[in-house]
């Protein structure tokens, strides 16, 4: 019973993205499946639904997301004759991006980890200046 309860708010949050989605169909493209997270996500971080209520399926849907690729990959199993006569753009398509995203990602955290290191050298550089004071005193 608990586990179809934590499904229930995985699936009510699913529709609701799907909802969304159709209503905003006509302004911007999103993703249904992507809107959903998003809610669940703001509704586990406002705690207005508690961890507890999606845990264990969660785990379980995480664990086996190989499952979700089958279809996708029989997608495009049955439309390789298409597929077939633009390989080499898609391969090249695919190149470009991994390495932009990979520069991009890389930039992002070298920023974040300096922007640690400097807070971790005010801090230690007011602890110095306390003890100084302290020594003085």
């Amino acid at each position: 019973m608990k586990q179809i309860k934590q499904l229930f708010w995985i699936f009510l949050f699913s529709l609701l993205g799907e909802v969304i989605s159709a209503l905003l169909s006509q302004f911007i493209a999103i993703p249904g499946s992507v809107i959903g997270m998003v809610l669940l996500f703001c509704a586990l971080h406002f705690k207005w639904i508690k961890m507890e209520q999606v845990d264990e399926v969660g785990t379980w849907l995480t664990n086996n997301m190989g499952i979700f690729f089958v279809p996708a990959g029989v997608g495009l199993m049955s439309n390789f004759g298409v597929l077939a006569n633009t390989w080499w753009q898609l391969l090249v398509i695919m190149a470009i991006t991994t390495m932009l995203m990979m520069g991009f990602v890389g930039r992002i955290v070298q920023v974040i980890k300096s922007k640690e290191v400097k807070a971790e050298t005010n801090i230690t550089g007011s602890l110095e200046e306390i003890e100084v004071e302290v020594d003085v005193i």
